[in-house]
């Protein structure tokens, strides 16, 4: 026998249902795509993480979705976030952050690194570093 109760919590969750399927594309909303890496992976930055200090120093999230996931012994990885430092007057990049995950949606962490002195150097080509730096330094 279903109570009162039951239905009307089934019906909440049936309601809540769009809702929380519209979520993470309310968050995709948030980053814009600026490229693609040379293996055809879609790069995004986040508009309001672009900053740029006294330096000269343009620091900014930037994001991969993998077109083919990445296997790992743990499984497969989906996407990734970075936060970047670029030197666009010397065409040089540093990388502050970066975190990999199993999901799209980046909720399901792999793996984070934070390196205690972040480095510059030219980026590869075709690399999400690359992607980031043509579209933050172009204007």
């Amino acid at each position: 026998m279903i109570t009162a109760r039951a239905l009307t919590t089934m019906a909440w969750l049936l309601s809540a249902a769009p809702l929380a399927l519209a979520l993470p594309r309310a968050a995709d909303a948030q980053w814009k795509e600026i490229g693609k890496t040379v293996i055809g992976n879609p790069v995004y930055v986040l508009p309001k993480s672009v900053s740029k200090g006294k330096d000269g120093i343009v620091t900014a999230t930037v994001r991969a979705t993998f077109v083919k996931p990445v296997k790992t012994p743990k499984g497969e990885l989906k996407s990734s976030k970075t936060v970047v430092m670029i030197d666009c007057a010397k065409h040089l990049i540093a990388v502050k952050e970066n975190t990999y995950y199993f999901d799209e949606g980046m909720t399901n962490v792999y793996e984070k690194t934070v390196p205690k002195l972040p480095g510059f150097s030219s980026p590869f080509k075709g690399s999400l570093p690359e992607v980031a730096m043509g579209y933050l330094c172009s204007g």
